[in-house]
């Protein structure tokens, strides 16, 4: 379970829950979650808070230091988030970054303005001073910047120790209380020798010691589980993706045969994969999978469905009609596993922030159809082992557990699976038509080596026809989408740079030998201003 948990409106803190790591105090950046996994590379533990997390509850969970996110405010606004004041007699070390920067530099007695050249994209910092912070990196440094605010007075104790060519005040330190700022993002990937900053600030800095590793974490997941399940009975939604699966390992290395898994099959898994997660699982690692065939039902009930949202919310509701009977046949159950991740969690929390307000708000993207709206009569307990770990971190779980390499390295799969991707209406014909496309791709992806160079690779079957010739006749066939984008966490995506040859390999396969396709088409829009998915 993680360390800070929202109840209500309140969030219960408990005591020495940061003890050799870094709390993060949220203040509304995109990049937040991205700060608390750049810590966590370097094997130390971190956890991201909201804004208006006290100082007596920091000193309860009693972490090595602290880093301040970004965030889209002014500080000097009225509404804008601030800082327990108390905070800064901790004595413990600190990392403001941008926003983060800004509000120490205003809380700590400087000025902070308007900036006469905002600063948004890539920017040369001059490191005017190494000292601690920037100690093993270049004189130069391309930065990432994204700020409309600077410092224009320092607070007392502090000197200026980088700029660039549009503002002079970059990044700032008072060594001596161990205080820092950067106005711009360590935590992105566009900053150059980001990395060995926070790796500074964390290891050298904090002196945080190296103890987050994924062998620990199995073994006190392992342990917290035990304890808590006794000899009671587990049941796990089995989806067959990273997390379930790898949650469905270290729950069998747990408490063996109490748990039992449970795979709905939607009719919507990609071609053979259903087939193939029951028999691995039962024939290779003797966890025994309770499958249940309910493709015709799932199908059926999408009938004349077209809107995404509306194929979503039919998908979930009907899920969680098949969960249930299937429960109750199978059960009884004391307690339901769950993956939920990290992020999941801090997402739930509300840590973003209205500029207008500086109120934390929660922000809907889309639904999903985890098994989330369970009836109370079914009252499960949660079991939620992966409530402290990052995607990339399951991963690493996974290996360490020794989950086959085809679940481990699986792409992202929307939990509605390939419904989301035949647009509009979907039947059996216009699925079986996707699978056979989606498999060549991967196929050949594979086939050249790509596969874990791209986050995401799939085929999208467009609801519109095309003309075409084959042979010596006209065709008004159905186009199939190519999408394949690079990221590091999906937040934001790339479109991948395929090459030539592989891109006509593949449209040449999937016209010849998937019926009813004339047409291939590639899609070269990155996250933003598109999404990776098309539905």
């Amino acid at each position: 379970m993680t360390t800070s948990q929202v109840k209500g409106d309140k969030v219960r803190y408990e005591e020495n829950a940061l003890k050799d790591a870094i709390a993060i105090l949220d203040f509304g950046s995109q990049y937040s979650q991205l700060i608390a996994r750049r810590v966590r590379e370097h094997s130390v533990y971190s956890e991201l808070l909201p804004h208006s997390v006290t100082a007596a509850e920091l000193k309860r969970m009693n972490p090595r230091g602290i880093i301040l996110s970004g965030g889209p405010n002014s500080c000097y606004e009225e509404h804008a988030p601030k800082l327990d004041p108390e905070i800064w007699k901790m004595g413990l070390p600190v990392l403001g970054v941008c926003y983060g920067m800004q509000l120490m530099s205003h809380d700590l007695g400087g000025k902070v303005e308007p900036a006469s050249v905002r600063e948004y994209g890539r920017a040369l910092l001059t490191v005017v001073h190494h000292g601690k912070l920037f100690e093993g990196l270049d004189p130069a440094i391309e930065s990432w910047m994204s700020h409309g605010d600077s410092v224009v007075d320092l607070p007392e104790g502090f000197a200026v120790v980088g700029c660039t060519a549009d503002t002079p005040v970059a990044a700032i330190a008072d060594e001596e209380r161990k205080y820092y700022g950067v106005q711009f993002h360590p935590e992105v990937v566009h900053t150059v020798g980001g990395k060995q900053i926070i790796a500074n600030f964390a290891l050298n800095i904090c002196g945080c010691p190296q103890n987050w590793t994924m062998s620990r974490f199995v073994e006190e997941a392992c342990k917290s589980v035990k304890e808590r399940v006794g000899d009671r009975r587990v049941l796990l939604a089995l989806s067959g993706g990273v997390d379930s699966s790898t949650l469905a390992f270290l729950l069998h290395k747990a408490i063996g045969d109490q748990l039992t898994c449970m795979f709905i099959d939607q009719g919507f898994m990609r071609k053979n994969e259903a087939q193939w997660l029951v028999e691995t699982f039962e024939r290779d690692f003797h966890i025994h999978v309770h499958a249940i065939d309910a493709a015709e039902r799932f199908i059926s009930k999408l009938a004349g469905v077209e809107d995404p949202e509306q194929k979503r919310k039919t998908i979930g509701a009907e899920f969680i009609r098949v969960f249930e009977s299937e429960s109750k046949r199978l059960g009884p159950f004391d307690f339901l596993a769950q993956g939920t991740l990290y992020p999941d969690v801090v997402e739930s929390a509300g840590t973003k922030v209205d500029p207008k307000t500086g109120k934390p708000v929660a922000v809907k993207i889309k639904s999903h159809h985890n098994v989330g709206g369970l009836p109370e009569d079914l009252k499960f307990e949660l079991v939620e082992p992966f409530a402290k770990l990052f995607k990339d971190e399951v991963r690493l779980v996974g290996k360490e557990l020794g989950v086959p390499e085809g679940i481990v390295e699986r792409h992202p799969f929307p939990g509605p699976g390939l419904a989301i991707r035949v647009l509009g209406e979907v039947t059996e014909p216009r699925l079986k038509t996707l699978r056979e496309a989606d498999w060549i791709i991967r196929e050949e992806i594979k086939a050249a080596g790509l596969y874990r160079q791209i986050w995401q690779v799939f085929a999208v079957l467009l609801p519109t026809k095309s003309v075409g010739v084959m042979g010596d006749q006209r065709t008004y066939q159905n186009q199939i989408v190519l999408r394949a984008v690079t990221s590091e966490d999906g937040m934001t995506a790339d479109w991948a740079r395929l090459p030539y040859d592989l891109l006509a390999t593949i449209s040449s396969r999937v016209v010849n030998e998937v019926p009813d396709i004339n047409r291939v088409v590639y899609d070269i829009t990155s996250k933003p201003p598109a999404t990776i998915e098309w539905e």
